[in-house]
């Protein structure tokens, strides 16, 4: 097999991750409502749960991939996860549900830096960003229609089908990983080993359009993408409080709430196929602050048409952050899979950041209506300045 064939692997390992992870994870809400009455207090301790172990056990996961090999790594994530899900299909108290929560997110964790490095070696900056777009609309589109359709199959097939299909999916992927390994010798196989590239000087010309230096671009990257997963996180757990608000089953849920996904792979696909936001610091600005006026009405406007509207800016909105995030820790750096676990212990940081300061609101102030909303909303504003800070501080 050629390398590209390989690569095309890879792209299918990443989309029947994000297939599983999506229904198992954004699902947990619902079940934990239905089977425990959790409302949205509790659920957002489960995303700070979830992220306050990613934010730690991502940084690891990509370190043990760039070290000890990709196949590896991967293996040890999907068995972790398979054996995860079927433990918790078989727990029936609060606690273990937690349990198996944490133990599903430290498999988790050695799968998407492994797979974000997989799919960046060897290439060149351009080659980087054909790969990077290919990867972002992958696992958005994956992740787009496993919401979608996932509260009509949660609603037909019942509470356990959150862990019975995302194992079987884990499991696939544990077989098309060693059909994988087999194909490539071990010596020039990225699932043994890591190679480094180096840039062009076109590339070059485009890291200079700006007079912000690429490090620094990194560092706003992996400063706002957090903050994006503070609003995203946020959003996804009290999505069952806001379906029963509407009074939309998980089936309708999945309908309407999914826009902002499909939203967020159109910008993907945009930015793929249009470099020219690469280094321009008014585009990133601009996604950020669509970001937090759409997250407010999102959740302080209990409306299904404006939720509808303020879905579309906002999915554009963390496209470009994402996109900012990924690119740019894979193109200034040259460790890919070391790079990949930053990118998405950042990301932990933000799922737990967010859940944590919408729990404490609620828990302080129970009465005061939107209070989660707004405590968020602060937060993500105090992301801001510190972009703003690490932009101008060396002007």
């Amino acid at each position: 097999m050629t390398a590209r064939q390989i690569k095309a692997g890879y792209f299918v390992l990443t989309g029947l991750n994000s297939l599983a992870t999506t229904y198992y994870f954004y699902y947990l809400f619902f079940l934990m409502e239905k089977q425990f009455g959790f409302g949205n207090l509790g659920n957002l301790l489960v995303s700070a749960c979830n992220g306050l172990v990613y934010m730690f056990a991502a940084w690891y996961g990509g370190r043990f991939g760039q070290r000890y090999g990709y196949g590896r790594a991967l293996c040890i994530g999907f068995s972790t996860m398979i054996l995860a899900l079927i433990a918790g299909n078989f727990v029936p108290s609060v606690a273990g549900q937690f349990i198996v929560m944490i133990v599903w997110t430290l498999g988790m964790c050695f799968t998407w830096p492994t797979l974000e490095g997989l799919v960046s070696e060897k290439e060149s900056p351009t080659g980087l960003q054909q790969m990077i777009g290919i990867y972002n609309l992958v696992w958005a589109g994956c992740a787009a229609l496993a919401y979608l359709a996932g509260g009509y199959l949660f609603d037909h097939l019942g509470a356990a089908s959150i862990f019975i299909l995302p194992a079987a999916i884990h499991g696939v992927q544990l077989v098309l990983l060693f059909w994988l390994h087999a194909q490539l010798p071990r010596v020039d196989s990225p699932l043994n080993c890591a190679v480094v590239n180096s840039h062009q000087p076109d590339h070059e010309a485009e890291r200079r359009r700006s007079p912000v230096a690429p490090g620094t671009f990194l560092k706003m990257a992996w400063l706002a993408n957090p903050f994006a997963y503070v609003a995203i996180n946020t959003v996804v757990a009290v999505i069952p409080g806001l379906a029963r608000q509407l009074n939309l089953s998980p089936t309708y849920v999945g309908i309407f709430c999914s826009i902002w996904f499909f939203a967020r792979l159109a910008a993907f696909l945009g930015l793929w196929l249009w470099t020219g936001w690469h280094y321009r610091f008014r585009w990133f600005m601009g996604a950020y602050l669509i970001m937090i006026t759409t997250f407010g009405l999102m959740l302080l406007v209990p409306n299904l048409g404006v939720i509808i509207a303020a879905q579309l800016g906002f999915g554009a909105a963390l496209g470009l952050i994402y996109y900012s995030s990924l690119y740019y820790s894979m193109d200034v750096g040259e460790s890919k899979g070391e790079h990949g676990g930053f990118h998405e212990s950042a990301l932990g940081a933000g799922i737990f950041l967010g859940p944590a300061t919408g729990a404490a609101a609620l828990r302080l102030f129970p009465a005061q209506m939107g209070i989660g909303t707004m405590a968020v909303c602060g937060l993500l504003v105090a992301g801001l300045a510190g972009v703003l800070w690490l932009r101008f501080k060396n002007r």
